[in-house]
């Protein structure tokens, strides 16, 4: 489903507008978590690390002080902190609880699902690093964990700012397979990963962020090198092609890429269990670890589950979920669903409106009117966006009458027929046409460009109605941008018909 204009607008399309923009959001925090912390924070008898445990439940909190800390009016330091005792030590509790004290406290229901969402997936790759690497690097536990909790956390002011545009981003890339370079510009103008790379450095994040960052965008043949001996059989081999390439093992074996591979595999398991993305990480898992690809496997597995005993939340998927279901089954994304059909009231008054179409003689004192419950029987079977224009025979174009569910914008669409065949046709006949992802392609190239801006679905009905043979009035409605549910769609079709029918009444009215 398209945006709303003014959101598009407000869309930064440069990577120092975007750092700009997100650097100014300030994070909401669950309001038990914030009052629980302060608590704690003013708790004499509690230590730091007391205080650190406790705020890692909220990794907004997390990234507020670990921020704070390493702003350059606060860090006398070099180097950022590397983990949130450092950060909380350096800022000492009075001016810590000062901080909390200026963040927005909500309800954990309150804040936008998919910033939710993106919480959890960090706290899933932070779970995933400490159970497969912090115990064989006991000493770099720290930098394993809040590197990895983290790594994400530029996405998260976005994902408050402008969820929709990250949602969007998922359905085209990940469960499309749409170029991720052409709908990064077209979504962000930028690519995503500078984009969490270039914010990752102005707010002075452990290195370990940085340092994954600079992997993915600058380090990525070596990368492709490590993959292709990780995808060998034998591990022998491996170890053969390792060894006569030192170099590249040095690079491959640094602790810092524990927090990529973590956030790699948490990341991936958000589509399913057998896709190629989380084969990927795991496969590079297996090489760092030395180990096989089923011992990997069995404890990522494990990994989750406990994650999910800690992190799962209401309303949000949890890739521990997936564990039960059929190991090819993977999470569809919820635009790519059908919605629910219309309840036994919504088709009941669906009937009823219906029969006030159908009525004779014409009870309508205005076309206004008429289309007005027209547009109203259409949403009660189901359609959630709908536009019903008629042919303005002067101009020969076609002038939006009613709309539901689309941007205002929309109500002041004036469609020239000249300017589309597939207009021109549905117009000079009776015809309907479904838009499905088989056929949007060629249908919507003939479209005018505003009307494709304004309903821009894969999955769109367009009716055109008759009056004495001729074409007055063309109705397009869909669900949402999801795939349509058959009832609904058929009782669009009657919709339609009755329509047509109460639109030769009105005229024949004075007969």
């Amino acid at each position: 489903m398209p945006m709303d204009a003014k959101v598009q607008s407000q869309i930064p399309r440069t990577l120092d507008a975007w750092v700009k923009l997100l650097d100014g959001i300030r994070l909401p925090v669950p309001k038990e978590s914030h009052d629980r912390v302060l608590s704690t924070i003013n708790d004499s008898r509690r230590s730091l690390r007391d205080i650190a445990e406790l705020m890692q439940d909220s990794p907004a909190l997390v990234l507020s002080v670990m921020r704070e800390a390493n702003h350059p009016a606060n860090a006398s330091q070099a180097e950022p902190a590397e983990s949130l005792e450092i950060a909380l030590n350096r800022l000492g509790l009075a001016r810590s609880a000062s901080l909390l004290a200026r963040l927005p406290a909500v309800p954990g229901q309150d804040i936008p699902p998919v910033l939710r969402q993106f919480l959890l997936i960090s706290q899933h790759a932070a779970q995933q690093a400490s159970g497969l690497f912090a115990s064989r690097l006991a000493r770099l536990w720290q930098e394993i964990h809040w590197g990895s909790l983290l790594f994400l956390s530029p996405l998260w002011p976005m994902a408050q700012a402008f969820p929709k545009l990250l949602d969007t981003w998922e359905l085209r890339v990940i469960h499309k397979g749409e170029d991720a370079a052409e709908v990064e510009h077209a979504l962000f103008g930028v690519r995503i990963m500078q984009l969490c790379q270039a914010v990752a450095e102005h707010w002075r994040l452990p290195e370990w962020v940085t340092q994954g960052y600079r992997l993915l965008l600058d380090e990525r043949e070596q990368l492709a090198q490590v993959l292709a001996i990780a995808r060998e059989q034998d591990s022998l081999t491996q170890q053969q092609r390792l060894d006569d390439e030192p170099g590249l093992r040095r690079w491959f074996n640094q602790p810092a890429n524990t927090v990529l591979l973590a956030n790699g595999l948490a990341l991936a398991a958000q589509v399913g269990w057998d896709n190629p993305h989380l084969l990927r990480w795991q496969l590079l898992t297996a090489l760092y670890l030395q180990t096989s690809l089923d011992d990997v496997q069995q404890q990522v597995h494990q990994q989750a589950a406990a994650s999910a005993r800690h992190h799962a939340r209401h309303a949000l998927f949890h890739p521990a979920e997936a564990l039960i279901w059929p190991w090819q089954q993977r999470r569809p994304h919820p635009d790519m669903l059908e919605p629910p059909p219309p309840t036994s009231q919504d088709l009941a008054h669906w009937r009823t409106l219906c029969g006030e179409l159908l009525a004779q003689p014409s009870p309508f004192g205005t076309s206004l009117h008429l289309c007005t419950l027209a547009r109203d029987a259409l949403l009660a079977c189901g359609m959630q966006r709908v536009i019903l224009l008629t042919l303005d025979k002067g101009t020969e174009s076609l002038r939006v009458q009613q709309t539901a569910g689309l941007p205002k914008e929309a109500a002041a669409l004036v469609l020239p027929l000249a300017g589309s065949k597939l207009l021109q046709r549905l117009m000079t006949q009776t015809a309907q046409l479904r838009l499905t992802p088989d056929n949007h392609a060629r249908f919507s190239a003939l479209l005018p460009a505003p009307l494709w801006a304004a309903i821009g679905s894969e999955h769109v009905l367009l009716r055109s109605l008759a009056v004495n043979g001729q074409v007055v009035m063309l109705v397009i409605a869909d669900q949402g941008g999801k795939p349509l549910a058959d009832v609904s769609v058929q009782a669009f079709g009657k919709t339609a018909q009755c329509t047509e029918r109460a639109l030769a009444a009105f005229a024949n009215r004075n007969a």
